[in-house]
């Protein structure tokens, strides 16, 4: 839902505003939140963290939508602004647009254009929060981040959002490459590293390819995540996916006799989200952690080669969806019952 702070002194565009767009208030697409000036929009701004872009006249008491304007490049540069004012001389144009405003549009108000103008503006911070989100994910800036860099990617803002912490519903998937120890024991280095990028980049291929994340490579195994809606589902698709891919890959070379195959452990629920490490070394790892994460390392670790094993709460998420054979009752570190497992079969 997009929630979006209306600023004007003319209470006749909030009953417009709730008229026109009931359908989406109805559907909870858009949430509007008002303010009778720039002043008061600032509290609101301070009060809901989450607002995503603001609609501003330019002509109120107190405080005008020109000097709001500059008082939001203050606050924070994901807030989007779009100028809906009678005001609509180059003058006034050009000072708002030179203050950060996203776009401008004119009273009357076209209630079909501003919904396209509220869309676009929504759809680019999005965008905007997606890039963030991806760069927290990448591990070379989870490792090494440093004032420099952060504020070359944003200042204290930037900062802020990596040490944001979460709970968070989610999958997660643990994908260990079987027997690949002996490899290891038996051939150069070349071959070995060689060897296991190939076999990673398949994984990691089918991951991205069902919107998930690799939260770590650990040894020859690889942690994987899934939010967001069906995260269940796009995990289980994901690890068939990924089992066939390494059962058909051919040998690196004649020289290496190794049939690669997975064992993997999938679990889902509520766990949480944040930067995990050492403040005074600067090396930080954005990950999830929680019994639930636990759980799905557990899970692989009883897993066979070619195995993808759920437990019974996951299985009753995807029954209906996905071809799944009961294994039995295990015990699993730190739990005082048996467990009762399922493997995926497709």
């Amino acid at each position: 839902m997009a929630k979006i702070l209306v600023v004007d002194d003319e209470s006749d565009l909030e009953v417009l505003i709730k008229q026109k767009f009931r359908k989406q208030i109805r559907e909870k697409a858009y949430e509007f939140v008002f303010a009778a000036n720039g002043k008061y929009a600032l509290e609101e701004i301070d009060k809901a963290e989450d607002i995503d872009i603001i609609l501003s006249d330019i002509n109120m008491p107190e405080m005008d939508g020109l000097t709001l304007l500059s008082k939001l490049n203050e606050k924070s540069s994901l807030l989007k602004t779009v100028i809906v004012s009678a005001y609509g001389d180059m003058e006034n144009l050009r000072i708002a647009m030179n203050r950060g405003a996203f776009d401008f549009i004119t009273k009357p108000v076209n209630f079909t254009d501003l919904e396209v103008t509220m869309e676009k503006t929504l759809s680019h911070v999005k965008q905007i929060k997606q890039t963030m989100a991806a760069i927290k994910e990448n591990n070379i800036l989870k490792m090494y981040v440093d004032e420099t860099v952060l504020n070359f990617m944003g200042g204290r803002e930037f900062e802020t959002s990596l040490s944001a912490n979460e709970t968070i519903e989610a999958t997660v998937v643990f994908i260990d490459i079987c027997s690949f120890t002996s490899i290891s024991e038996n051939e150069s280095p070349d071959n070995v590293v060689k060897l296991l990028n190939n076999y990673f980049d398949v994984i990691v291929k089918e991951i991205l390819a069902q919107n998930g994340y690799i939260d770590k490579f650990i040894g020859d195994a690889i942690m994987a995540v899934f939010r967001d809606q069906f995260h269940l589902d796009r995990a289980v698709d994901a690890c068939l996916a990924v089992r066939t891919q390494i059962e058909n890959l051919p040998a690196l070379s004649a020289t290496v006799e190794f049939t690669p195959n997975v064992s993997i452990g999938i679990n889902s629920g509520e766990m949480i989200s944040g930067n995990i490490g050492s403040a005074s070394l600067k090396r930080l790892d954005y990950t999830v952690i929680g019994d639930v994460v636990n759980v799905a390392q557990r899970l692989q670790s009883t897993a066979k080669p070619g195995q993808i094993i759920i437990n019974e709460n996951s299985y009753n998420k995807i029954k209906e969806s996905f071809n799944c054979e009961k294994v039995g009752e295990v015990m699993l570190k730190h739990k005082a019952q048996p467990q009762t497992i399922y493997e995926v079969k497709g």
